[in-house]
């Protein structure tokens, strides 16, 4: 919705599509009233070959920016021929159509997770690849497949963005993360906790070999990232073959960092206990985003204060996320 919303600004016509199994209609609803644009959005599931082809005929599509994922690892490790058939089987079936149409613009989310835990700190793009985990094996499968799509169909420009940790809202307030029932991921917990809807927060481990015992993630404020897959699109247009890139701020914040920098905007306290360590998690992640700076004029510019201020702002003014 985020990028949507980027992609309208920059003078982009956009088609939008998702089966809401993790988000909702009204995000569409607030990019239109922000960007003051319309778009089209469908509600159908990136596996429906028979959708894809009508929606890309219908709006003459020229060019695909793929999200359509499920994105954690815990619920990767527990269910990894879900996390299979919809991260890869949805790739696969979009790429059919891809083909069929003639498409050559593909921008696709791939993840940091697909370094695994390489020894190597920051993570360059020509880091060992190792994953830990069935959700980043599933990006992995998808940059390998896109790769051989690219030489089997060479007029095609794609680029492979590899996420650090996504986090932060729309500076308005107006659009954030709404995740269905208890959120994976750390920023939307502590907003959850600050807002009074959850009571405590668990820290999975604090043994990792990182400066205080818990995990280091390079946390990057969603705006940066949609202004980032705006600049890949434009890439897409004068480039050649497969660009991979990371898009992350380069530094890392541990998990304890990212608790107190959330208290010091929000003036709440949050609440948290030590867990056991969670499976297929890693000690430290960060980028070197040097590559993104360079083929795509692109860096991240907001601060951790910044991305804990926007997500404050959005948990307050939508405490029960968009059904509010």
């Amino acid at each position: 919705s985020h990028t949507c919303l980027s992609l309208l600004e920059a003078g982009y016509e956009v088609v939008g599509l998702d089966n809401l199994s993790n988000s909702h209609r009204e995000a569409m609803n607030r990019v239109e009233t922000l960007s003051g644009k319309s778009l089209q959005f469908y509600e159908a599931d990136v596996r429906d070959v028979a959708a894809l082809t009508d929606i890309v005929t219908r709006h003459d599509i020229r060019a695909v920016i793929h999200f359509a994922a499920f994105k954690c690892v815990g619920e990767a490790v527990e269910k990894p021929l879900y996390y299979y058939d919809n991260n890869v089987g949805g790739l696969l079936a979009l790429l059919s159509v891809v083909a069929e149409q003639g498409i050559e613009e593909l921008v696709f989310s791939s993840s940091a997770t697909v370094y695994g835990g390489a020894d190597e700190l920051p993570f360059t793009e020509d880091t060992p690849l190792g994953p830990t985990n069935p959700y980043g094996q599933s990006k992995l499968m998808g940059e390998q497949i896109l790769n051989d799509f690219a030489v089997a169909y060479p007029k095609t420009r794609i680029a492979l963005l590899r996420y650090f940790n996504p986090v932060g809202a729309h500076e308005s307030g107006e659009m954030g993360e709404d995740p269905e029932g208890i959120p994976n991921n750390l920023m939307p917990y502590i907003a959850q906790i600050a807002v009074g809807k959850r009571e405590s927060l668990t820290v999975f481990g604090d043994d990792y070999d990182t400066p205080d015992g818990t995990g280091i993630r390079d946390y990057l404020h969603v705006m940066d990232l949609a202004e980032g897959h705006v600049k890949a699109l434009d890439w897409t247009k004068q480039g050649t073959g497969v660009l991979t890139v990371n898009l992350g701020t380069g530094r890392g914040y541990s998990v304890l960092e990212v608790i107190q920098a959330f208290e010091r905007v929000s003036g709440k306290d949050i609440a948290y206990t030590i867990g056991p360590r969670r499976a297929g998690d890693i000690a430290a992640s960060y980028a070197d985003p040097t590559r993104a700076q360079k083929e795509l004029q692109w860096e991240a510019t907001r601060t951790l204060d910044d991305m804990c201020t926007s997500m404050w702002l959005w948990q307050q003014k939508n405490p029960k996320g968009y059904a509010s």
